[in-house]
Order: structure tokens, then sequence, then C-alpha cells
């Protein structure tokens, strides 16, 4: 018996599951990561590009090319480690080194990402950060590097994963142009652990700065969305009272149904995608365990401070532009509504008259085929007259006589005749 056929994306679907390992790393040690993306329509942008840039980097340093169509790639990059990822809208690099600087969070470690190859990426700088992995030394010891190495009013901190490490930022950009994360582990936390809290901070980053462009376009509409609705409220208004020119109000209210769905059709991606990001934020946090540490704000504290106001704002957009939008909808409909009715009303009236009309018509009618029996007896008696007349003087009789005579039967079935015809055709 032949074994049962496997479906073509059986061990696609499956390996996809573990394509992205986390790296593993020892303290000391330091990363840094960089984010790509293209200003407009990143989802559309040649993937291609995205891969001759990495290939230039990997060609620098002789290291092995990703298999054709890769979204990832991990592997040795000189005596550095490189992982790179494909996203739906950007791209990762994230360079893992052994040892740390003596000079903490020192721009140099950025620099192994060569300055010509940077200039050439295909797309912009979305976020990059230094990431520097210690050993966990005494209490006062770590607070005191918190202190120096970032700013106290927005610094987080807590502990993670049980107690294994203690991780800290403050979301800024420092002088170089970096975001800072710290993380401190204890002796016995292992390479692998320390990897995947390192690569919760880059995603929590990434995460988090895409989410943001999300506000960004909230902005951008609140503006003309507030212009947009004001109009559509004097539209509203005016249509309580008579319409003097309904096409002109339709006009009117084509224009701005048309620019709220094109505001809908820009924005809805953008809107989509910065719900998505959020939730990748609040899910990648809350794998982490946190703790409260030394009495600081967490990561979590810190987003539901900062972070969440502003996707609330976007939600709130979101939703004010459907909203703007469905009553645009409704006043077209209660616009045809009002044009049916007074539509509805002149058709009645012209009804009306077109009965007034027909009742004359008919009146008239009927006179006509008063007159019509009238002549057409006239003409009749004209045409028996002359078949009769040459028996008149026989027969010891006047025309006049016999016109008397003839007059009134002629007239009676001239006039049963056109009564019959109009009843035929009624």
């Amino acid at each position: 018996m032949p074994p049962i056929e496997d479906h073509p994306l059986r061990y696609a679907l499956a390996n996809e599951l573990h394509a992205r390992p986390f790296p593993s790393l020892a303290a000391p040690s330091r990363a840094a990561f960089l984010a790509i993306k293209q200003p407009t329509t990143a989802a559309a942008r040649d993937r291609a590009a995205d891969r001759a840039h990495l290939l230039s980097l990997l060609d620098r340093y002789g290291a092995q090319h990703p298999q054709p169509g890769a979204t990832h790639w991990f592997g040795e990059l000189g005596r550095h480690r490189l992982k790179w990822e494909s996203h739906t809208e950007f791209v990762t690099y994230t360079i893992f080194s052994d040892g740390v600087a003596e000079r903490p969070f020192d721009p140099s470690t950025f620099g192994l990402f060569p300055e010509d190859w940077l200039a050439e990426a295909p797309g912009v700088r979305i976020t990059s950060a230094l990431i520097r992995v210690e050993r966990i030394g005494e209490p006062d010891e770590v607070a005191r590097k918190l202190d120096d190495w970032f700013v106290s009013e927005s610094l987080a901190a807590s502990t993670v994963l049980d107690g294994a490490a203690v991780i800290a930022g403050d979301f800024r950009i420092d002088p170089a142009g970096h975001m800072r994360f710290a993380v401190f582990v204890r002796p016995d936390t292992g390479p692998r652990r320390v990897g995947r809290i390192v690569q919760r901070l880059c995603e929590i980053e990434t995460y988090k700065t895409m989410s943001m462009l999300g506000l960004s376009r909230a902005r951008e509409l609140s503006g003309r969305m507030g212009a947009l609705d004001g109009e559509l409220t004097a539209l509203v208004g005016d249509m309580t009272g008579t319409i003097a020119r309904p096409d002109a109000m339709l006009k009117q209210l084509l224009s701005i149904s048309a620019q709220l769905e094109n505001m809908i059709a820009k924005s809805s991606f953008r809107f989509g995608a910065t719900g998505a990001y959020e939730a990748l934020v609040n899910q990648r946090i809350a794998v982490l365990r946190e703790e409260r540490y030394s009495g600081r704000q967490t990561f979590a504290e810190f987003m539901a401070r900062r972070f969440d106001p502003a996707m609330r704002t976007v939600k709130s957009t979101e939703g004010r532009l459907q909203a703007t939008a469905q009553a645009a909808q409704r006043a077209g409909e209660l616009l045809r509504t009002r044009v049916d009715v007074e539509r509805s009303a002149q058709n009645q009236q012209l009804l009306e008259s077109m009965d007034r009309r027909a009742d004359l018509q008919l009146k008239l009618q009927k006179t006509v085929e008063g007159f019509s029996v009238v002549a057409i007896s006239y003409y009749a008696m004209n045409l028996l007259a002359y078949l009769v007349y040459p028996l008149a003087e026989p027969a010891g009789m006047s025309k006049g006589l016999i016109t008397a005579i003839l007059t009134p039967p002629v007239v009676l079935l001239v006039w049963l005749v056109i009564r019959r015809i109009r009843q035929t055709v009624e």
C-alpha cells in the first residue's frame, strides 16, 4: 500500500513555527538593533531590494546567503552574529556581540553597521536601539547605573521571568539617535532565556513605534474631519426647512461623502495595523511576567500612562471617521426621502391637473359628438333628399314637407349609430 500523500505545504507550515529562533546570549554582551521601513506603501514595497541590501552586508563579511524567498536569516557575521527578519512593513537587523563597551551604550556599537551600507538602505530608519546585557550586581549598583544611564522621569524597570533578570529603558532617543535598554541577568540565567529577553525588548520597541504611526495619521485626519463634520451638521440642519435647491444640496453631500470615503480608504490599513501592533506590544510585555523593581514603574505601567492614551486616540479617530461616514449616508437617505416626498406631491398635483384636463376633454368630446350628429344628419338629409325629391311632384308633396318628414328619422338613426360606435369603443 503506497504511503498517504502529504499536502504540498505541510512541511513549510510546520517549519514556519520554528523559523525564527531566539538568539543565545551570555552576559556580558551587547546588541545593536535597526528597523528599516519604506516611508510610504511599505506593505507593497519591492522585497527584492530588501534582500539585495541584506546580501550586500553579508558579502562584506563573506557570510552565507539565505535561501531564495526567505523572510529571516541568522548566522555568523565575522566575530558577531546577525539576525535579519522581513516583516509586512519593515525589516529588522540585530547584531549580537560578546562583551560590553567600557562606555555604556557607546555609539560605536552601532558602527557595526557600515555607514555607506546604511546610506544605501531601501527605506528609512523607523527605530534603532542599543541593548547592554550585564550580570546583576548589588542592588545599589543596579540602581546607580539606572540613574546614570536613563532619564528618571520616564524610566521603566522591572524584574522579569520570575526574577531571572531586571530590564530597564526610558524609551527616549539618546544623542546618538538610538533607544537604550539594559538587561541585568542573574548568574544562573541561561543564554537562551537571555536571548528571549533581548528579543522581546527589540519587538516591544519596534511594535510600539509602528503603532505610533497610527497616532500621526489620526492627528492628520482630525482637522479635516472637524471641518467635514461641521459642513455635514449644517447640511442636515438645512434639511429641516424647505429645500430650495435639492440638486445643489445633493452635490455638496456627495462631495462630503466622497472625501470621507477617501479618508477611510487611505487610513483603514494604518488603523488596522495599529491595532495589530498594539496587541503585539501588550502580548510581548505580558510574556515577560513583570514584577516591580525598586519601586519603579513597570513597562506595562509605562505603556498604560504613555502608550495606551495614544492608542485610544487612534481608536476614537477611527470610530469618529466611521460614524461621520455613516451620518453622511443617513443624510443622503434623508435627502432622497425629502426629494421623493416632494416629487410625489408634484406628481399628485400633475395627476389632478391631468384629471381636470380629461374631464374637459370628455365634455368637449360630448359636445363635438353632438355637433357630429347634426353635421352627419345634415349631409345624410342632403343625400337622401336627392333620392326622394324626384318623387315629390307625383305624390303632390312639396320639398319642404318631405324634408320635414325625413329629418326626425334621419337624426334619430345617426344618433343611434354614433352611440353604438361609442359604446363599442368604451
